[in-house]
């Protein structure tokens, strides 16, 4: 998932693990063709320089740059 993953540890306690839309520079292809919920935390990313992860905020580093096509 673009956005993370939620991985149980050896203790028996939820880890958040960051996804790729926490890195400086993204470059997707075919944004169009991404499901709505992709295309929401990348609208999210780049408008608020944050995105909302089990009702988290987390914010995003500086510089934060995302290079899109569409088909």
């Amino acid at each position: 998932d673009i956005l993370g993953s939620e991985v149980l540890d050896q203790n028996r306690n939820f880890k958040f693990l960051k996804g790729p839309i926490f890195s400086n520079i993204i470059l997707a292809d075919e944004i169009n063709r991404t499901p709505p919920k992709t295309q929401a935390a990348l609208l999210e990313a780049m408008q608020e320089r944050a995105v909302t992860i089990a009702g988290h905020q987390h914010k995003l580093e500086l510089p934060y740059f995302v290079l899109a096509t569409q088909n």
